[in-house]
């Protein structure tokens, strides 16, 4: 037998480039057929029911566990029935027998009761039990048994025909996937759900006779109808598939797995292509959108979504734009800001300037098209404005921004010879869904950012980004502003409460909208994925709703104590100086305000921001765009007006002529007595200035 197993070998037990991808759970994400076109996913006895293989031994052979691969009583059985009635009543064939014929290429195709396709069968089987143990050998048959169609395997038999896992069949459905492997194209439930149903019965009867089961176990089993969908295949998470898929056979030398795991949860996945599916009508043409949720404690992705509708092939949906460089638009700031804080450059209510500046030659703007003068950081966050920003990233440095960027996993990738610069923060550098997500994650665990996990066996990746504290700071103004001294107020439960940030790149090309709660990070993305702009799609009208709606869809989990770090602080400034009340040099506090300190660091306003020069000039008391009528009465129209943030002397001009000289701080009267349209502007010493453009109707006689 030695000498006959090595001249005539097993033929290769491979899955001829059959593939699965499953959910955590093991529900099929996608399926990839083998070389003739099988679906199959591999199984193993113990994921399967108890109920099942009961029903499988018992109806097959009953005698497996026992058997050196040849049953001869059975054997001998149909023999005789053979010579007795002139023909084959009984193939007398084993578990291992039918594995034979299912692995064996020269037996697919021949007869199964011819004696020289049994006598081959018989040696195989032999051959099968001197390799492998018993349940290895019924492994094989639960992936390869034929379930009807390009079906194959108890799993996938049961996933299509059933709709469910094969650990939770009914002693119907058990009996149904039993009896299919008999004769699999006849037997189909799609087709023939009678004779499906009918070959069931048989199963279920000769249990009752055998006594493995009750005749009132078998009728309630016979009660149950024979119903299954019309076969096809059912994907979730497409792009994620294909992505496991290449990355398992790229590190394995005989090609892609039978089977490959992730962590994606199935319900999850689901909720949210329905979300997308829900929305993508209402996009513009050629717009898609990408989702990834990750558990904050494991890492691991529970959803993602690298595309809007995957049969949509006019929105690139075979694109993947959880993996795209894009230019992440305002989502990098709460970083800058964190950094800043680590380094005791402010604290969360220390005065910035949103004012026209220039930092050698780059001039930022607001997406609002305007400023709004002497800003706290909190404010400047919560509203996502660009000249404070800037600013601070200049005083930080855009080489040590990028690095402590790339430490918690965020590659921000530039033009070829580029080297970081000031409009890092505004977009001017390309990341994926995927890195920002892990870096917002270190905002709801301590500063520690994390590595998104795919596969269960991927390794867990974890840097520092920031301080436990900062990232504090940062999370509480994300979430509600970030002062001490605000009422006590969380719309829904803890859980739920959710720090998000939206970004918008040049030109409306990206959409952003990324948020973490106690359990969750979320990222989302809406845009071509061709980098074609979108006017009017921006992070907080097109992602932030549907990031708002991810969240409440998801499950909270165990509530987690939100305890405030020791090395954050609650104090009582001085507006705008910055200093700690009670520390003011000059002894003066014209404003009191709360604030978070880190490490007990209180420091004052950048030199010249407290200064009222330092601010932008407003002109004030007349409204752009005011129509102005006289009193009754009246010929003339007459208003004060004034220059607000400017100190010395300013000029007014009417129609760009000087009309008036005066200090700052004294109002200038306007007095006009013709209809007309007019531009009015006031001009300090710096150069500083503001203009309105106003009417004057009802003054000259008709």
């Amino acid at each position: 037998m030695v000498a006959l197993d090595r001249l005539y070998p097993l033929p290769p037990i491979n899955s001829d480039g059959a593939a699965v991808v499953v959910a955590a759970g093991g529900a099929p994400l996608r399926t990839y057929p083998s070389r003739d076109g099988v679906w199959r996913y591999p199984v193993t006895p113990e994921r399967v029911s108890p109920r099942y293989l009961d029903t499988l031994l018992t109806y097959e052979d009953r005698w497996f566990y026992w058997h050196p691969g040849v049953n001869p009583v059975s054997l001998a059985r149909a023999g005789w029935q053979w010579l007795a009635n002139r023909r084959i009543v009984s193939g007398g064939s084993t578990l291992t027998m039918q594995v034979a014929r299912l692995i064996d290429p020269q037996l697919a195709g021949r007869p199964s009761r011819t004696l020289g396709a049994k006598l081959r069968q018989a040696w195989r089987a032999v051959q099968l039990e001197m390799h492998y143990s018993k349940d290895e050998i019924l492994s094989l048959y639960l992936t390869h048994a034929p379930m009807g169609g390009i079906v194959e395997g108890v799993e996938m038999g049961a996933r299509m025909w059933l709709g469910k896992s094969p650990a939770d069949l009914s002693a119907a459905e058990a009996a149904l996937l039993t009896a299919l492997p008999q004769a699999p194209s006849r037997l189909r439930p799609d087709r023939h759900p009678e004779a499906a149903r009918a070959a069931r019965d048989k199963v279920l009867d000769r249990m009752a006779e055998l006594g493995r089961a009750s005749p009132a176990e078998v009728a309630d089993a016979k009660i149950e109808n024979v119903v299954a969908p019309p076969l096809r295949a059912r994907w979730m998470a497409p792009l994620a598939a294909q992505r496991l898929l290449q990355d398992a056979a790229a590190g394995r030398a005989g090609g892609r797995p039978g089977l490959v795991r992730s962590t994606l949860d199935a319900d999850t996945q689901s909720a949210v292509e329905r979300m997308l599916l829900d929305r993508v009508d209402g996009l513009p043409p050629k717009v898609s959108m990408a989702v990834l949720v990750m558990d904050n404690d494991s890492l691991e992705v529970k959803a993602y979504a690298g595309s809007a509708d995957f049969s949509d092939a006019s929105r690139y949906a075979y694109v993947d734009m959880v993996r795209a460089v894009r230019s992440p638009g305002s989502t990098l700031k709460p970083f800058l800001y964190a950094q800043a804080l680590d380094q005791g450059l402010i604290h969360s209510e220390s005065l910035l300037i949103d004012a026209p500046l220039s930092f050698g030659g780059y001039a930022p703007g607001n997406f609002q098209a305007a400023f709004s003068g002497p800003v706290s950081v909190a404010q400047a966050l919560q509203r996502s404005l660009n000249v404070p920003a800037v600013d601070l990233l200049d005083r930080v440095g855009p080489a040590s921004f990028a690095s402590v960027m790339l430490a918690g996993g965020v590659r921000l990738r530039l033009p070829a010879g580029a080297s970081p610069n000031l409009s890092l923060i505004l977009g001017g550098a390309g990341a994926t869904l995927e890195e920002l997500v892990g870096a917002y994650r270190a905002l709801a665990r301590g500063g520690i950012s994390g590595r998104p996990r795919l596969r269960p066996g991927d390794p867990r990746i974890e840097s520092r980004m920031m301080s436990a504290g900062a990232a504090w700071i940062v999370r509480d103004i994300l979430e509600g502003g970030g002062h001490p001294d605000r009422p006590f107020y969380e719309s829904g439960s803890p859980g739920r409460r959710l720090a998000w940030k939206t970004g918008t790149s040049f030109g409306f090309r990206d959409a952003w909208a990324v948020g973490v709660t106690d359990r969750w990070t979320i990222g989302v993305w809406v845009g071509r994925p061709d980098g074609t702009p979108n006017p009017g799609f921006f992070g907080a009208n097109v992602a932030a709703p549907l990031l708002q709606d991810i969240v409440a869809a998801l499950p909270e989990g165990p509530q987690r104590a939100r305890a405030r770090p020791e090395t954050v602080q609650a104090v009582v400034t001085c507006w705008p100086l910055g200093y700690r009340l009670g520390s003011v040099p000059s002894g003066r506090c014209p404003e009191q305000r709360a604030a978070w300190a880190l490490n007990d660091t209180v420091p004052p306003s950048f030199p010249g921001y407290a200064d009222a020069s330092r601010g932008p000039l407003r002109l004030a008391g007349l409204a752009d765009g005011s129509v102005l009528r006289p009193v009754p009465g009246r010929r003339q129209v007459a208003v004060d007006v004034q220059a607000e943030g400017a100190a010395g002397e300013v000029w007014w001009m009417l129609d760009g002529r000087v009309v008036d000289r005066r200090q700052a701080d004294h109002p200038f009267n306007l007095v006009l007595g013709r209809d007309g349209r007019y531009t009015l502007t006031v001009m300090d010493g710096q150069g500083r200035h503001d203009s309105v453009v106003f009417e004057i109707a009802g003054v000259t006689p008709r």
